[in-house]
């Protein structure tokens, strides 16, 4: 569902909208980075007990939103998006850092006149900082994904996990100039515990759509992602950490072809 347009003359011009849970570590800075940038900040909480709630209505122009239903990513981003009243939508994570110069060239995209009846969605450059260092191959730079876009004009998917900005047939694509600093992993453990709850939840989605899958084809797509991560995508280059991302991805990838296989087992 998109956005019922609020008049133009009281209507905000560029939201940035988060959905989060247990953020505390994380979201001052993610707030701080792009306050000067935002006309109003949507905050769609689904259960935080840390404290950062606390934090975010420290900041101005900050609505939080609390919807502790959570039926996925894609259905509480459009939740939040339901509350979005400006004109532009931002999304960021919690984990996630605006430059100076990403915000610059946002500012100017959203101002751009020759553009504001047409269709165009934006790209950014997303840099991940992963075990002590930025990662600028592995196929993690640039990492592009559509994040601004107007919300009169669309609005992510319904998916619990892997969630896309849905591409109108007449939209244009185009890429915004910065990075969008990504702070992805705290440690082994947390990546640990992230891959395997995005690794449950694609096997809920693939066995809710009557897929089912082998061992076999876990070993192949294990195989070919760290061959692609490694290999092909220049993964070498960036060192230890590369190596250990490609390991891990592929372990990964196993992990989610094996969850859904076993569920198809004969119960006790």
């Amino acid at each position: 569902m998109l956005n019922t347009p609020t008049p133009e003359i009281s209507r905000p011009l560029l939201a940035v909208a988060l959905i989060i849970k247990n953020e505390a570590d994380n979201l001052g800075e993610c707030l701080q980075s792009c306050q000067q940038l935002a006309d109003e900040i949507v905050i769609v909480d689904s259960g935080s007990t840390d404290g950062c709630l606390d934090i975010a209505r420290s900041f101005a122009r900050v609505r939080i939103i609390e919807h502790h239903d959570w039926q996925g990513y894609g259905k509480q981003r459009r939740i939040a998006q339901r509350h979005v009243q400006a004109r532009w939508v931002l999304w960021i994570d919690a984990d996630e850092r605006v430059t100076p110069k990403l915000a610059s060239s946002i500012r100017e995209a959203i101002t751009r006149p020759d553009e504001q009846d047409q269709t165009v969605l934006y790209r950014v450059n997303r840099l991940s900082w992963v075990f002590g260092k930025f990662i600028r191959h592995s196929g993690w730079y640039p990492d592009r994904v559509i994040r601004l876009y107007r919300t009169d004009q669309t609005s992510y998917s319904e998916d619990a996990v892997h969630e896309h900005v849905e591409v109108p047939a007449d939209a244009v694509i185009k890429d915004l100039e910065g990075d969008l600093l990504h702070f992805t992993y705290k440690d082994l453990h947390h990546y640990l515990v992230k891959s395997a709850y995005y690794a449950k939840l694609w096997a809920d989605q693939r066995q809710s759509a009557g897929k089912k899958s082998s061992i076999s084809q876990g070993i192949v797509h294990a195989i070919g992602c760290f061959l692609k991560m490694y290999i092909f995508k220049a993964g070498f280059l960036d060192g230890k950490q590369g190596l250990l991302l490609a390991l891990l991805s592929a372990h990964s990838t196993f992990a989610k072809y094996a969850d859904l296989w076993i569920r198809h087992q004969p119960k006790p």
